[in-house]
């Protein structure tokens, strides 16, 4: 970890720089790969996934009885888990529900919106070096708190043909209506073009390689709506002299171990934190079965030493981190300044493994800056919002002059039109 002191302002952008991958490179291959299968449906689909997860399909779809015995191959311990999870999620994203009024915006002008959820969603859940059933149950909770008629799921299965159990128990639990077995770009192809299995849907969520990630965002230009932009996870930690180095140390390890192009960041007015703090990451690295991972997401990762808490705050909100860690004895008062971040995490005894699995917020979260204007997947993401009017007689000799000036005044006569021949009836 590389450690930066007292930094100048218009060195920051350089600093703060994420590790980054050209896609452009990548472009030519997923695209190649999204034509087939929209072309080919189930044939192509069935291809590639021989070819990138070595395994011969007959069929693609999880069947029910596979479902049904995922639970005999999981312990108790981790299927209760997965239930206490379940109901914390629940619970946090139910209470996100608003209920819209009717607004008399002139007298007879009667204004409303309705929330309506997204009839056909696709989640896509990774399952190689990391199989995320967590993430099964903070985008399919919320899809199905939101009243989503359909809810597929794409996974990798295994070179036997099987999908990792908790993902299918997790599909279980939170209400999944479709599972198959495919992976990779031909996932997000399937779900964007629909195949002769997998049924088209109308928004994509969900993390997944460069490669995937690609995939969305071709998908994304014309086809079907996505989540958010994505890229590889991130935590930032804001210490002082109260925090605990072994706990920090093991916020960053757990980020870091997420993937080679992972990136942690320390934060602090202390210098004598941060050399804590390295210490204890050499400590708990040696420990860790991913250990050569979390070394190469190390490897471009930085300790920031800044002059105050002003700075510190400043700092923060221009790097926009997706997770946000603040260990200090002011939390309270430096989280009232944060204004951009995924989520934040607050106090000594708040790490974001919380929050990755069982807390009850989302984990899916925007990266590489967007928090500066995308939200994490919550029930909203689920949902479209619909306004509806009703004008009275009375309304439109209220409103109306105003209406008919306006579209005069933009050349648009028709418009005016509309509103003429309505007042003189």
């Amino acid at each position: 970890m590389k450690v930066i002191k007292y930094p100048q302002k218009n060195d920051w952008d350089k600093i703060l720089a994420r590790p980054t991958f050209d896609t452009s490179s990548l472009n030519a291959t997923v695209s190649s790969i999204l034509a087939e299968v929209k072309s080919g449906g189930d044939k192509a689909v069935i291809s590639y996934e021989e070819k990138f997860d070595k395994v011969q399909l007959s069929s693609l779809a999880v069947s029910s009885k596979e479902i049904e015995d995922s639970e005999k191959y999981l312990s108790e311990e981790l299927k209760s888990a997965i239930r206490t999870a379940k109901s914390n999620i629940e619970k946090f994203h139910s209470a996100q529900k608003i209920e819209t009024k009717k607004i008399e915006t002139t007298k007879g002008v009667i204004c409303w919106q309705k929330a309506v959820a997204i009839q056909k969603v696709g989640l896509y859940i990774p399952g190689g070096t990391a199989p995320l059933f967590s993430t099964v149950l903070m985008l399919a909770i919320p899809a199905t708190i939101a009243g989503c008629k359909e809810i597929v799921l794409c996974t990798p299965p295994d070179k036997d043909g099987n999908v990792n159990a908790a993902i299918l128990y997790a599909a279980k639990v939170a209400g999944v209506s479709k599972i198959f077995k495919i992976g990779g770009v031909q996932a997000i192809g399937a779900m964007a073009y629909g195949t002769e299995s997998v049924p088209k849907v109308y928004k994509i969520f969900g993390p997944g390689n460069q490669y995937v990630m690609a995939a969305k965002q071709l998908v994304s230009l014309k086809d079907v709506a996505i989540d958010m932009p994505a890229g590889p996870s991130e935590v930032q930690v804001i210490a002082d002299e109260t925090s605990n180095p072994a706990f920090i140390a093991s916020d960053l390890l757990s980020q870091a171990e997420h993937g080679i192009d992972s990136q942690v960041i320390l934060t602090t007015t202390n210098e004598a934190i941060i050399e804590s703090v390295i210490s204890e990451i050499k400590k708990q690295l040696a420990e860790l079965p991913r250990k050569e991972i979390a070394e190469k997401a190390l490897q471009h990762s930085i300790a920031i030493l800044v002059n105050n808490d002003d700075e510190l705050i400043e700092l923060t909100n221009e790097y926009a981190p997706e997770h946000l860690i603040i260990e200090t004895k002011n939390y309270n008062d430096l989280a009232d300044r944060i204004v951009n971040a995924g989520s934040v995490f607050l106090g000594h005894y708040t790490p974001e493994s919380a929050g990755d699995y069982a807390s009850g917020t989302n984990h899916t979260l925007p990266t590489n800056g967007h928090a500066k204007a995308y939200s994490g997947v919550n029930l909203d993401s689920f949902i479209k919002k619909i306004t509806f009017q009703e004008i009275s007689r009375e309304g439109i000799q209220n409103l109306g002059a105003t209406i008919e000036i306006m579209a005069e005044n933009e050349l648009l006569f028709a418009h005016k039109n509309a509103i003429t021949l309505r007042l003189k009836k």
